[in-house]
C-alpha cells in the first residue's frame, strides 16, 4: 500500500499564517469583558477578597502563570492582591485525585478557603472539564464572583459564571494564546495604567 504524502509548508510559510490566525483570534476578545474582569479583581483586591483561579493542562499553567504575575507584579504598586491558583498544590491535587475523583480537586479547596465576595476564575478551552465545571457551581452556591475564560462554544462553564471571557475558536493553541492575552491584560493593568 502506497503511503500517502502530505504537502509540506515551509517553516516561514507556517510562522506566518500562524501568527494571523493568532491575530485573528485575538480579535474576537471581549474587552468590554476583560475591563469588567479588571473591576472585579480591583473591588476583590480592595476589600481584601482572595482570588482563585484554576485549569487544567495548558490552562492549568496559564493559571498558575496569571497567579505569578498577580502576586510579583501587580502587587509591587499598591495594594496587594490575596490570590493563589489551586492547580498549585500537587500534593492535594493527586491526595484527592487518587482517593475521592479528579472532578473535585478545586472544589475542595474551595471548601477550605473560599467565602462569599471572593473570586473564582476558571479556564478551560472547551468549557466542558468537570472539575472547573463543578468549581464555578460550588462558588455560585456559596455567593463568590465567577469569571470563566473559555473557548469553542463556551461548553457548560460560560452559562455558569457570571463573567465570561471567551475565545470563539476551535483551535485549542489559539484558545489558549487568547487566555494569555487576556490574563496578561488583567494584570498589566494593575502594572501599568
Amino acid at each position: 500500500m502506497p503511503s500517502e504524502t502530505i504537502e509540506a509548508v515551509s517553516p516561514a510559510v507556517f510562522a506566518h499564517q500562524y501568527k494571523a490566525k493568532v491575530l485573528s483570534a485575538l480579535d474576537t476578545l471581549n474587552l468590554n469583558g476583560i475591563a469588567q474582569a479588571i473591576e472585579i479583581l480591583r473591588e476583590a483586591r480592595d476589600q481584601g477578597r482572595q482570588i482563585f483561579v484554576c485549569g487544567n493542562g495548558g490552562s492549568a499553567s496559564t493559571a498558575s502563570h496569571f497567579v505569578c504575575d498577580m502576586m510579583k507584579g501587580a502587587s509591587q504598586r499598591g495594594p496587594r492582591f490575596r490570590i493563589m491558583a489551586l492547580t498549585d498544590s500537587l500534593p492535594t491535587i493527586t491526595a484527592y485525585s487518587n482517593d475521592v475523583s479528579y472532578e473535585c480537586i478545586f472544589t475542595e479547596q474551595l471548601k477550605n478557603f473560599a467565602r462569599k465576595g471572593d473570586v473564582v476564575m476558571a479556564l478551560s478551552g472547551s468549557g466542558n472539564s468537570p472539575n472547573v465545571v463543578h468549581a464555578l457551581n460550588y462558588a455560585n452556591s456559596i455567593g463568590c464572583q465567577t469569571i470563566a475564560l473559555t473557548g469553542r462554544d463556551g461548553g457548560k462553564l460560560g452559562p455558569l459564571a457570571k463573567l465570561q471571557i471567551h475565545v470563539p475558536e476551535p483551535h485549542m493553541g489559539r484558545i489558549e494564546e487568547g487566555h494569555l492575552i487576556a490574563c496578561h491584560m488583567l494584570c498589566y493593568y494593575f502594572m501599568e495604567a
